[in-house]
């Protein structure tokens, strides 16, 4: 659907800049490729975190609600000071769920290649390039060497995000 959505001959985007005499920069030109794929993940996985988030403020006691609406506390009073801290673990969840998603980025530019073969090659994710030094280069060693600094790489930036989000005591 992506692939269709930004061809520029036969897609919604060749469509948009026929119909309207437009020039909508090619999609996936090597200047907008990130931002598509950024795109397609984010559309991808936004239902997912918005599951999250919404599991996080079913969890919220309707009695916090009325003892500040009782007290006076206005909508942003009430955000600012029952909902956010609430919500606080599932956007460190949702943020560690997106790095490592992030690092293993492969559908995506998997799919999209033969759209666009100069833009997006076989190194453009670390994982297509793992993948491809296994099944086309038969140099499996290699392979599972990058694949194995890909997964402690993430690691230690999805610990990072864990700690930076995690509430303090003092």
């Amino acid at each position: 659907m992506w692939g269709f959505m930004y061809g520029t001959k036969f897609g919604l985007v060749g469509n948009l800049n026929d119909f309207f005499h437009l020039a909508i920069p090619d999609p996936l030109g090597s200047s907008w490729v990130l931002a598509s794929i950024g795109n397609i993940v984010t559309w991808e996985f936004i239902g997912y975190n918005m599951i999250l988030f919404y599991a996080a403020l079913r969890v919220i006691p309707t009695d916090l609600y009325e003892a500040a609406s009782l007290d006076g506390a206005s909508a942003f009073r009430i955000i600012r000071s029952i909902k956010m801290p609430a919500l606080r673990p599932a956007i460190v969840i949702g943020g560690i769920f997106s790095v490592i998603g992030s690092f293993q980025l492969f559908n995506e530019p998997s799919i999209l290649q033969s759209l666009a073969p100069n833009t997006i090659s076989t190194y453009f994710s670390p994982n297509m390039y793992a993948y491809n030094l296994s099944f086309a280069g038969q140099q499996y060693n290699y392979s599972a060497t990058i694949a194995i600094i890909v997964g402690l790489f993430t690691a230690v930036i999805a610990y990072i995000v864990q700690n930076s989000g995690s509430r303090k005591e003092v």
